[in-house]
């Protein structure tokens, strides 16, 4: 063994409490860093599975005013071609008037997995009992349920009934909470161009409340007609095949189609911002723990050096390089880093399982069961790159010292 690392493993030992501090601090860094960074990431992770599995990847809304003329297919060879122009400042027509051209044009982008048309208008949903006002989506299910997760988030009824029911309901469980509502239940939708009677086919439950307390779906041809549009549409809703590329597939779309064209990473960017500001912000936090503990095993190294100067000069009158009383001080950071690491690492693992398993009902802007976390070997990465860098400059500095002790000087001074 070196005789370095020798040293550095009994001086370590040395002061066992004031080692153990520090390694005490670098574990709790270590792992209360990954726990964290698991649990925003984790409610990030939900909130964007769940908003494409309820509003999908991509949706296409309103049309260009100088739609006619801007988008024109042009055959060369037998090939078909678009040519794009600006959209930048142009104004939006309401809704979709020519839904089944529109589909055909998405028909050319390989990238899309799915094609939904929604009609939407609001209403008011008459239990006798109460009513609530609601956002009504107009949908073929067989469509929708490609762009979406309608079909798991289903928690009762059954969406077969939908399929052969025209005057079938899907509703929020909020909604349902609110009303009392069982699937079966006959219920009245007051507004539009009339007043309909409806049978509750389901229940579903997003996880994001606002949707779940506002949203009920119902049969394509039954909406349009409650609400007096019998050719056109609201919007599109498209899955993609890899929704990571939303935003750059909607600019193509907006410039091909001529219709208002909003990604996910758009619709939801205030959402996404404040997850990352969460990420960030109790990374610093975290952060500081393992500063602390840097400081702290600075402080014990620089102790070291001055209660070992007399050591150090008979090593290096005995033939010790500098680098060689340095590594002493390095080594002993290692060893105390390398033991927070796997302790820290394992602590953080066990910890984050812990805490997803924990039965907490969460019921606000989000819903779940428990706490959601996020196992991504990233948490580990960075936390043992941070500890690393504060670590390794509370060992250095010392040991730079150290290295500069003069042993000439050091034992003329004892004598």
């Amino acid at each position: 063994m070196n005789i370095s690392l020798q040293l550095a493993i009994r001086y370590v030992f040395s002061r066992r409490r004031a080692m153990t501090m520090s390694l005490v601090g670098i574990v709790f860094g270590i792992s209360f860093f990954i726990v964290t960074q698991a649990q925003t990431s984790g409610f990030q992770a939900f909130f964007i599975e769940t908003i494409l599995g309820t509003n999908g990847a991509v949706r296409i809304s309103d049309r260009f005013q100088d739609m006619e003329g801007t988008v024109r297919k042009v055959l060369d060879n037998g090939e078909t071609r678009f040519i794009f122009k600006s959209r930048k400042d142009a104004r939006y027509v309401e809704g979709i008037d020519y839904p089944n051209k529109l589909k055909d044009a998405l028909l050319n982008f390989q990238s899309i997995s799915g094609i939904s048309e929604i009609t939407e208008t609001n209403g008011i949903l008459d239990s006798e009992s109460r009513t609530h006002p609601v956002q009504i989506h107009g949908i073929r299910i067989e469509d929708h349920i490609m762009v979406s997760d309608l079909e798991k988030q289903l928690v009762q009824g059954s969406i077969e009934t939908l399929k052969t029911d025209q005057m079938g309901l899907l509703v929020g469980y909020r909604i349902a909470e609110r009303l009392s509502l069982q699937p079966g239940d006959r219920v009245n939708m007051i507004g539009g161009t009339q007043n309909l009677q409806l049978r509750v086919s389901g229940i579903f439950e997003t996880g994001v409340s606002d949707i779940d307390k506002k949203r009920v779906y119902m049969d394509l041809s039954t909406v349009r007609s409650f609400a007096g549009k019998r050719f056109g549409g609201s919007i599109f809703q498209l899955g993609l095949a890899v929704p990571e590329r939303a935003t750059e597939i909607a600019s193509q779309i907006q410039e091909t189609v001529g219709h208002r064209t909003v990604s996910w990473q758009e619709r939801e960017k205030v959402w996404l911002d404040v997850f990352k500001v969460l990420r960030i912000s109790s990374a610093i936090t975290v952060s500081s723990i393992l500063l602390l503990s840097g400081l702290g095993m600075f402080n014990v190294f620089a102790i070291m050096v001055i209660e070992k100067t007399r050591d150090i000069a008979i090593l290096r009158s005995m033939g010790f390089t500098p680098g060689d009383v340095s590594a002493i001080f390095l080594w002993q950071g290692g060893i105390v880093l390398t033991a927070g690491i796997v302790i820290g690492s394992a602590v953080g693992f066990l910890a984050t399982y812990g805490i997803s398993k924990i039965p907490l009902r969460i019921r606000g802007v989000f819903t779940a069961d428990n706490f959601v976390v996020n196992w991504d070997i990233n948490h580990y990465l960075w936390a043992i790159v941070i500890a690393s860098i504060f670590v390794s400059v509370a060992s250095w500095i010392p040991a730079r010292r150290a290295a500069k002790v003069e042993p000439a000087k050091i034992i003329r001074e004892t004598i």
